[in-house]
């Protein structure tokens, strides 16, 4: 079994990996490698590791688990058999928070569970209310794009951005606490704490793109008369003051510029903050360019 030290997997790991490969098993049929967090192999440890994947040892399997794609060099992908995992129904994403918060509205559990699109790590994070109020302050920030006549890209993206640091603080925060009886170097540690707070903030940030495509859609849908559809369920008050008939096509496109933000943050290693900005003066131009219309 492989992991990362720190916030890489680093050459003499794969190096180690690859002596052990090609020893022969003595008792089992088979060895089985697996490599977590493979989405952290730095590009040595990557190119060091493509001839054993392009002809491994007949008795020898490797499993690379990954978070994401896009860090993975093609090299690497190619070479593998891609197993995607399907996000859950949600009717179990719904039990699930029925079982957290028994208390909670039914509309607010169906909202929680249309807007954990069907991850359960993120149920919790919905039901907790500071992840509630970073959910109001974004929904506010998505319709002001289309309320708001002073509308701003640059504060608009800032405060998402400063909502996603504010997700990263606490999990570095838990980070910290975590390792605390730990005896590890101080640059491991230091490491570990700030790979956890990039990645919260990185899975904040691209969790409110896909909220935000979420609202856009909700437009759409509210417009066209089907609010059962709705991922938003607690804001149908709202999303029926707000979808207008003249609002549906430039609904519709600001959902895909969402979108396709969400594809560029999840693939590539680009700026938040410049990609925030853009995605919503584009999704600015589309609204006001359809509502005038």
């Amino acid at each position: 079994m492989l992991e990362p030290h720190g916030d890489q997997i680093r050459i003499d790991d794969v190096r180690e990996l690859r002596r052990d490969l090609h020893m022969r098993p003595f008792e089992a049929d088979r060895r089985v490698y697996l490599i977590f967090d493979a989405h952290l192999l730095n590009a040595e440890a990557a190119d060091s590791l493509l001839k054993d994947l392009e002809e491994p040892p007949a008795y020898a399997i490797v499993v690379l688990a990954a978070d994401e794609l896009g860090p993975i060099p093609e090299t690497i992908r190619s070479r593998c058999q891609l197993v995607p995992f399907q996000r859950l129904s949600e009717r179990a994403i719904r039990a699930e928070a029925e079982r957290l918060a028994p208390g909670v509205s039914p509309e607010e559990l169906t909202a929680v569970a249309r807007v954990a699109a069907g991850r359960l790590d993120r149920v919790a994070r919905l039901l907790d209310p500071d992840a509630a109020r970073r959910r109001d302050e974004l929904l506010a920030v998505g319709r002001s794009v289309y309320l708001d006549q002073a509308f701003d890209p640059a504060t608009a993206a800032q405060a998402m951005t400063a909502l996603a640091a504010e997700r990263g603080a606490e999990a570095r925060a838990a980070a910290e606490d975590a390792i605390a009886g730990r005896e590890l170097p101080e640059r491991e540690a230091e490491q570990h704490v700030r790979r956890a707070e990039r990645g919260a903030e990185r899975e904040e940030i691209l969790l409110a793109l896909e909220e935000l495509a979420a609202w856009y859609r909700d437009l759409v849908v509210v417009a066209a008369g089907a609010e059962r559809a709705v991922v938003h369920y607690d804001r149908l008050a709202e999303l029926a003051e707000d979808a207008t008939p003249e609002r549906m096509l430039g609904a519709e496109q600001a959902a895909e510029v969402v979108r396709d933000t969400w594809r560029t943050v999840e693939e590539f290693n680009v700026t938040p903050a410049l990609a925030l900005e853009a995605m919503l003066v584009r999704a600015r131009r589309a609204l006001a360019v359809a509502s005038a219309g």
